[in-house]
């Protein structure tokens, strides 16, 4: 279990979903974790359950839309256990409702979520990471940045952003000769607390969950794990020579 080993990783939106599994299983393979999210509640277990199994990890809440909350928190990291070596972008929102539904308001609001906190957070882990010898970024997408879906425009264009934001940002730290590797993963419909309130926006909520499943051609939705193994191998060495790329955890989905 010495994957990231004494590697130092910053988790957003770690208090639950694809979050709370990347952050124990960094914990598990060795790193030090950092998670961060707007609320609180629901944190202390992700903690928990990383300090009972032996790994050494912090909670610090953080609005990802707001630049000094970044600063903040990279500081905080750099002074709690003297450097970043991994980011996980991965908070996140969506807003269930079709073009002709959503407001200007909603817009902004996934936007400042979804593409300004993943800008932010790659901008300020580039400054620290390129003083202390690299590392490794990974911007949660989604298959709904490669595809789209009528009921999520504002959700696909933000994804859509990320996915390209992230090779824009590897070929920067790849020229720039920082040694910093810049990945973006995309899940398809995973068990998370996240896609139980988008099936049960739609109404009829086991039908909404059977109709996801079927898009899967494997048979079933993910588990939040099956993305937390696909961040931990991003985040750890096995991956050096993987920079700008996509990563789709999907069961088949984009494969139709």
């Amino acid at each position: 279990m010495s994957r990231v080993k004494d590697k130092v990783a910053l988790v957003t939106g770690g208090r639950r979903g694809l979050g709370e599994a990347s952050a124990v299983m960094l914990a598990r393979e060795g790193a030090k974790v950092a998670i961060t999210d707007r609320k609180e509640d629901g944190a202390e277990i992700v903690l928990n359950k990383i300090k009972s199994a032996g790994g050494e990890a912090v909670f610090i809440q953080q609005d990802v839309s707001k630049e000094e909350d970044w600063k903040n928190v990279i500081q905080q990291v750099e002074k709690q256990f003297g450097r970043l070596d991994i980011l996980v972008n991965n908070a996140g929102v969506g807003a269930g409702k079709n073009i002709e539904e959503l407001t200007l308001e909603d817009w902004r609001w996934v936007m400042s979520v979804n593409l300004d906190g993943v800008f932010l957070g790659t901008k300020y882990a580039i400054e620290s990471m390129k003083t202390s010898g690299g590392g490794s970024i990974i911007n949660m997408s989604s298959i709904e940045g490669m595809v789209g879906d009528r009921r999520l425009p504002a959700y696909d264009a933000s994804k859509g952003g990320v996915r390209i934001l992230t090779k824009s940002a590897a070929l920067h730290c790849a020229k720039a000769g920082y040694n910093i590797r810049v990945n973006s993963l995309h899940p398809g419909f995973i068990d998370t607390p996240m896609v139980a309130g988008f099936v049960k926006a739609q109404g009829d909520a086991s039908a909404a969950r059977e109709e996801l499943v079927r898009l899967h051609p494997i048979g079933h939705l993910g588990e939040p794990d099956d993305v937390a193994y696909a961040v931990v191998y991003l985040a750890s060495d096995e991956s050096k020579f993987v920079t700008g790329s996509e990563m789709v955890v999907d069961g088949g989905f984009t494969a139709q």
